[in-house]
């Protein structure tokens, strides 16, 4: 069973180009988009399991300028 989840990530503000650029070369990660309000980017990610899920929101959480994150799992 495949699951397809939104990464809501908010970035240090001088940081936001470089994490969009590591977040779009993470395996998994389909779409990854600058948004303006709470959260600075938005990635939609693909896994095979939650266990995939919650390993691509650890790698994020990871990066360098990633202040925090929010997942959202499709039902």
């Amino acid at each position: 069973m495949e699951l397809n989840a939104c990464i809501l990530v908010k970035t240090t503000p001088i940081q936001t180009d470089e994490v969009l650029e590591a977040v779009r070369k993470l395996s998994g990660v389909k779409k990854a988009y600058i948004a303006y309000g709470r959260y600075d980017l938005i990635a939609f990610v693909k896994a095979a399991d939650y266990a995939g899920i919650t390993r691509l929101t650890s790698l994020v959480n990871s990066l360098v300028g990633v202040r925090s994150t929010e997942t959202l799992v499709e039902a």
